[in-house]
């Protein structure tokens, strides 16, 4: 028996146990920019934790072994219940013990949301379906804080560091999660279309009868939901347990069978007279649930980021090492192009979104209008912008990146969640134009924010002022809302890369980003730059 035997060579090796803060200049600047500064060493200690093989062996296996449901026991009776694979719930012990669901609320403090944001995206770079119970837990405190019984009752125990899967009362658990549930089969992003009901009882609770087509992350300890009340849809608290002890008849009908986030539980379930409190005023449900959004929009911004980052970073560490026509791919030109055009666009959502993130650390009138106006703003162009980044970046590594042992294949698939999930980019513009309508001042913050980029470079200047001229346009403005949302995210990416960045990236970025010809694949940037430098900057070795 003749066995082949052949030598392995010319291939990259796999990236990993390396730091992945300490690897990104950019995200170290910002976080201290943007005042986190006093969390540097411990973004120093979770990058190495995040960095190693390890962690990315559990965000493929958590991939790899998806929930399963387990709607009945053995006996017949129903159970209601997901079952991870270890993987997952290694994860979810990670997040919880860096308070990635909780700490800004827990312990406040200057800066708290721009030190969970760079933790955050690089959580982000390890798995993105585990995020998904962490960013509904994070944004759903705010609400629950103001209710005075559910402040008493859940606070203490959503604000611990210990994540406690078990699948119990509230009152016996040691950590818990929040999930929510507002899209219905016939509604969509159109959630006034709800059919379902809600009927007040006399101890002051409610019991819902309905469905929900997307209940995100089943197994949480309670959900925020939109139903119908006697005075317009409304938003209810709906705990898994009831306060007898009983299981609530939520009754999970089938797990979604998704593109990506395949770690992740989302469900479609029936309301059978489930129990519930009001949260926040009867008929306002969706003010009150968008503010829990307001908060996962901006973690849609920051899992895109982290994700841009990591396949970037994935595509650079491949060039660095593989060698094609008698070179390394990183020092080809063509190939050096498209490597620094990823960088650009990588580093300009890591930018805007911790800026984004400093917004919602300062409560004045003015960082409340620029969280209004950006927050969907960065959520249609960032994410819009993640599936091509991951597309391009995948390629650099050819067929090494599209099969499912590596992790450019598992970004790809998860990218498109964060465009769709928390209103889709249609959704998004037309918030936009609701936010600058709202209020002049809006206008004013976001020129502000604008202006002290003015005066480096005249295409910047060029594009600030029909920007402006658009913006003051009133016509026909809904037709053209996203392309007025895009100019308005790459003026605010340019003026903080300008006022913050290097040279040679400011400069890359408005030739391209900011110049009339520009819309075309990546690794089209003009002649005359300083690539080879953007490349460095993106992951230092």
């Amino acid at each position: 028996m003749h066995t082949a035997n052949h030598e392995l060579f010319n291939q990259s090796p796999v990236l990993g146990d390396y730091n992945l803060f300490l690897a990104d200049p950019a995200l170290q600047e910002a976080a201290a920019r943007e005042g986190a500064a006093w969390a540097r060493d411990e973004l120093v200690e979770i990058g190495a934790e995040l960095g190693r093989l390890e962690s990315f062996e559990l965000g493929r296996l958590a991939n790899q072994h998806p929930p399963q449901l387990r709607a009945f026991d053995a006996k017949g009776y129903r159970r209601d219940q997901v079952e991870f694979h270890p993987a997952w719930h290694t994860l979810m012990r990670g997040i919880a013990a860096r308070g990635f669901h909780n700490r800004p609320w827990a312990e406040p403090r200057a800066g708290a949301h721009v030190a969970r944001a760079a933790g955050y995206l690089l959580q982000a770079q390890v798995e993105a379906g585990s995020l998904c119970p962490t960013t509904m837990t994070y944004g759903a405190l705010p609400a629950l804080a103001r209710h005075t019984e559910l402040a008493r009752d859940w606070l203490p125990t959503l604000f611990s560091r210990e994540y406690d899967p078990r699948d119990l009362p509230f009152a016996d658990k040691r950590g818990g999660l929040i999930g929510m549930g507002m899209t219905e089969k016939q509604g969509g992003s159109d959630v006034r279309a709800n059919t379902t009901r809600a009927e007040p009882q006399p101890d002051g609770s409610w019991r819902l009868s309905g469905h929900k087509w997307f209940f995100s992350a089943p197994q949480c300890d309670a959900h925020l939901v939109l139903a119908q009340a006697p005075q317009g849809l409304s938003c209810f608290f709906v705990p898994r347990w009831q306060p007898d002890g009983s299981k609530n008849p939520i009754l999970i009908q089938r797990l979604k069978d998704k593109l990506g986030n395949r770690s992740n539980a989302s469900s479609e379930v029936e309301f059978h007279a489930a129990y519930g409190l009001l949260l926040g005023e009867a008929g306002r449900g969706v003010p009150t649930i968008l503010e829990m959004g307001t908060y996962t929009r901006l973690d849609c911004v920051l899992g895109t980021a982290g994700m841009m980052r990591q396949a970037t970073s994935q595509a650079i560490h491949h060039a660095r090492h593989r060698r094609a026509f008698g070179q390394r791919l990183v020092d080809q030109p063509l190939m050096r192009n498209v490597l620094a055009d990823l960088a650009l666009e990588s580093e300009a959502a890591l930018q805007l979104a911790l800026r984004m993130a400093r917004a919602f650390d300062t409560q004045d009138e003015d960082a409340t209008l620029l969280r209004r106006l950006l927050t969907p703003a960065a959520k249609y162009w960032v994410c819009k912008r993640g599936p091509e980044l991951a597309a391009e970046a995948m390629e650099v590594l050819g067929g090494n990146g599209y099969v499912e042992e590596g992790v450019q294949a598992r970004i790809y698939r998860e990218m498109p969640v964060n465009s769709i999930w928390e209103g889709s980019g249609n959704i998004m513009c037309l918030d936009v134009l609701r936010a600058l309508g709202k209020s002049v001042r809006t206008r004013e913050v976001l020129q502000a924010e604008l202006a002290p980029a003015l005066g480096r470079y005249p295409a910047y200047d060029r594009y600030l002022a029909a920007l402006q001229a658009q913006l003051a346009d009133g016509s026909e403005q809904e037709g053209r809302a996203r392309r007025l949302t895009q100019q308005l995210v790459l003026a605010m990416q340019a003026s903080l890369l300008i006022q913050h960045g290097p040279d040679f990236l400011a400069e890359a970025f408005v030739q391209s980003r900011l110049g009339g010809d520009w819309g075309q694949s990546f690794g089209t940037l003009p002649a005359g730059l300083d690539l080879a430098a953007i490349v460095a900057r993106a992951l230092h070795d």
